[in-house]
């Protein structure tokens, strides 16, 4: 567990709070926000959704803002009633400590806002980063998940390490020295193809600028430490994602997840154009229909 903070200046921070607001007020639907406590700090979540509707975990990417990554599921957010915490350490307005990838440190941390939500058992999305964070919880505490669902998953296969210091850690680098927006716009193509918008390219813009990004991922998971866990998992990956590429990923994944139930290869990169984000959520829609809704146990 590391403390300190995560942003370059207090000005930075502002910033990036204005832009999580705004963000959260584009969502078009009445969000709850709270804090709990846990034994790594206090986390900020985001509450939706019909009161009395099965619960539907929802974590965010990394280095990015919850409001983000949750808006790409919004056509989730009548069915189900849906938590989003702010991921611990990473921009937003949880605590800025930092938690290991490595060890049990995130799925303790899940576990305690659970607790403090009043669950024990749920639903859960991860998209990238948050991903991997899932699959930590499936490691540790399997039971209490009913369902996953992965969204271009941290935490199961590595992408070309030579393509990502060339299509983005060098670009970042120029950026961070100079400002010269050519190379956010190239770090933008690489990671959605084209295909992500202005807003989300401008916070990612700030958070390079303003956050000491996190880099310690979620581990690679082991078949080893997944043997308890049994609950059906959706995956859908990117044929040409960058960090996790989506053939790598499914070919991994059948080997290490035991209920693997359905591993989807989309046309897209790491960030989803509209039209995937389409197709995603029918696929998410059918998958928590037949896994979960159908399960009466809440």
């Amino acid at each position: 567990m590391r403390y300190h903070t995560i942003y370059k200046s207090k000005q930075g921070k502002a910033i990036l709070h204005q832009h999580y607001d705004k963000y959260v007020d584009s969502l078009g639907v009445e969000v709850e926000r709270r804090y709990v406590p846990t034994r790594f700090g206090r986390t900020h979540v985001l509450q939706l959704g019909p009161e009395g509707a099965k619960p539907l975990m929802i974590l965010q990417g990394g280095n990015c803002v919850n409001p983000m990554t949750l808006s790409w599921f919004a056509p989730l957010f009548r069915q189900y009633r849906i938590y989003a915490p702010d991921t611990i350490g990473h921009p937003g307005y949880s605590d800025e400590t930092r938690l290991s990838g490595k060890d049990h440190s995130l799925a303790v941390w899940l576990s305690d806002v659970m607790v403090e939500l009043g669950l024990t058992r749920s639903a859960w999305i991860g998209p990238s980063f948050g991903a991997g964070m899932v699959l930590r919880l499936a490691a540790h505490m399997p039971e209490k998940i009913a369902c996953a669902a992965l969204i271009a998953p941290a935490g199961i296969r590595l992408g070309d390490k030579s393509a990502m210091i060339r299509q983005i850690l060098l670009p970042l680098i120029r950026y961070r020295l100079g400002g010269n927006p050519k190379h956010l716009n190239r770090i933008a193509e690489a990671m959605s193809l084209g295909g992500m918008k202005e807003t989300d390219k401008s916070i990612i813009g700030h958070i390079f600028r303003y956050v000491k990004l996190e880099q310690d991922m979620p581990k690679l998971s082991e078949l080893e430490e997944l043997t308890g866990y049994r609950a059906p998992t959706l995956l859908i990956a990117g044929n040409r994602d960058i960090f996790f590429p989506g053939d790598r990923v499914i070919s991994r994944a059948k080997d290490v997840i035991p209920n693997l139930m359905e591993a989807k290869l989309l046309d897209m990169g790491h960030f989803p154009s509209d039209e995937m984000l389409r197709l995603m959520n029918k696929e998410i829609q059918v998958f928590l229909e037949q896994t979960y809704l159908l399960n009466e146990d809440k």
